[in-house]
């Protein structure tokens, strides 16, 4: 059909068609016709059940994330969508195995010193058994790249001094790769400090962790965090004397770092561990003319559980209100597939388990996947778009958008011109700045697949007051401002799926796979 006001505003908008301008029209205003069925009042139905407190917070393993799982399979089925994992009695779950691991026999020595973990430092890293290691220790001053030149890794352990985030994840990343055993960090400048951050934290790292069950002992390099003085002493120096080394090795005296001169140590990491199962929940919608194509839209619908005797923490925006995002926008595009209008290209509809404990259910996805991630064109990952955050609290038309350019020029163009078309949404890019300090960018499960080169979006509203807090609740979700963020979404999903071009992966290699 051709509805020549729709036309015009086009034209005079200034936009581009690939196709005849009446081809694309049409295409509009189909894609319309089916994003206003995401609405504010299904998307609130649905969230007020997954984010009650008879589903207790959703913790991955738990009782209320089996039920939250058992509710969005459900909703899959009613939908028509096939349960596209083979072999299981329930197709429509990927299991996730899982290790539950708690600290046990946890120690540093040196010289005639044993020190024990939650006691006089934290171990943070891969949970294992082992007898003890012994291994050579060399000081690497701040952990710049710098301050690693001339040092072999295999086999030793490292100390630094930083309290920058970035920095410390860049050295562990060095020593796991280069075959050292442990990082050692000094993470404060003094013992106020340090002490500050030991009790902020020995409760959470001695409460034990959740991770995947790889089936082996991963005794890849972790972090053990020491005090100022802790950290000279084991070189047998005092604090000041690995301060003054850092100084001068800044200013040019390279040779100032290896004046501290490496000695052996002696740690043992010990874990008890349990095994448990967790579920991705998976909808699959078959395309057309180029259905082995898939497009992946994904949210996590895990939270943090029951914390403080008794509290539940419902995380209604994170990530209750991506998790019924994408179920709305699965119902959208199987109305339109019923009425004939496509997808060209398969959609993988996903909401993951075990984000919060560290991106596990999307990492076993990316690890085990249903559909090969070379047949994988992009990801749209739908993390917190309830609410305003801290810097938006007067803006009711906003979203923030994070990786669409990072992979692929193309898909951001998509994005910004189903935004301009139809949402006209404020498209916020601060957290897309690679230096971004928050490093968003790494911390959703979209990274699984980014790393993988795979194009992504992150769609996010940003950390508010409520972040991770009992508070996050249903009555404080802006749903019609979800709503619109939701179909933004859509309408990027519908183009992606229903071009004839599959999107070109044309830069950012090199930084996802150093990453």
């Amino acid at each position: 059909m051709k509805n020549i006001t729709i036309l015009l505003a086009f034209f005079v908008a200034g936009i581009g068609f690939a196709q005849a301008p009446e081809v694309a029209v049409e295409q509009n205003a189909i894609a319309m016709q089916y994003a206003k069925t995401i609405t504010a009042e299904d998307l609130k139905e649905d969230l007020t059940i997954l984010a009650s407190d008879a589903l207790e917070g959703r913790e991955t393993g738990k009782r209320g994330q089996k039920m939250a799982a058992a509710y969005i399979k459900a909703h899959f089925e009613e939908l028509g969508l096939i349960g596209p994992v083979k072999g299981s009695s329930n197709p429509y779950y990927q299991d996730v195995p899982l290790k539950t691991s708690k600290p046990g026999d946890i120690y540093v020595k040196f010289g005639d010193t044993k020190l024990k973990n939650l006691e006089d430092f934290l171990y943070y890293g891969t949970a294992y058994a082992a007898d003890e290691i012994s291994t050579e220790i060399v000081f690497a001053g701040s952990g710049i790249d710098k301050d690693f030149e001339g040092i072999d890794l295999k086999g030793k352990s490292v100390l630094i001094h930083t309290t920058d985030r970035n920095t410390r994840q860049s050295a562990l990343k060095k020593v796991q790769e280069n075959g050292g055993k442990m990082l050692f960090v000094i993470y404060a400048d003094n013992k106020a400090d340090y002490d500050e951050y030991f009790n902020k934290y020995v409760g959470l790292f001695g409460k034990g962790s959740l991770g995947l069950d790889k089936g082996e002992n991963d005794e890849k390099a972790g972090i053990i965090f020491v005090s100022p003085e802790t950290g000279a002493n084991i070189f047998g120096k005092s604090f000041d004397e690995l301060k003054k080394a850092i100084v001068n090795a800044e200013e040019g005296k390279r040779d100032a770092l290896k004046k501290i001169k490496s000695v052996e140590i002696a740690y043992k990491i010990e874990y008890d561990s349990d095994s448990i199962i967790s579920e991705n929940v998976l909808g699959y919608l078959e395309g057309t003319d180029l259905k082995d194509e898939i497009l992946v839209i994904t949210s996590h619908y895990d939270h943090i559980g029951v914390r403080n005797d008794g509290e539940i923490y419902n995380g209604a925006d994170d990530d209750g209100s991506g998790t019924v995002a994408v179920m709305d926008i699965a119902e959208a595009f199987v109305k339109a597939k019923a009425d004939g209008n496509g997808p060209r290209r398969s959609i993988l509809f996903m909401t993951v388990t075990g984000e919060e404990k560290g991106l596990l259910g999307s990492e076993y996805y990316s690890d085990h996947p249903i559909f090969p991630l070379e047949n994988t064109v992009a990801n749209l990952n739908i993390d917190m778009i309830g609410r305003k955050g801290y810097d938006h609290l007067d803006d009711d038309n906003y979203v923030y958008v994070i990786g669409a350019d990072r992979l692929s020029s193309e898909l951001h163009e998509i994005n910004e011109n189903a935004n301009n078309t139809y949402t006209k949404l404020d498209l916020d890019y601060t957290y897309n700045d690679v230096n971004d300090k928050n490093r968003f960018y790494y911390r959703s499960d979209h990274y699984n697949f980014a790393k993988h080169n795979i194009p992504i979006i992150f769609y996010f509203n940003g950390v508010h007051a409520d972040y991770h807090k009992s508070t996050d609740t249903v009555d404080k979700i802006e749903f019609e401002l979800m709503q619109k963020r939701a179909q933004l979404v859509f309408y990027t999903a519908w183009e992606i799926v229903n071009r004839d071009g599959r999107l070109i992966v044309d830069k950012g290699q090199e930084e996802n796979a150093s990453n």
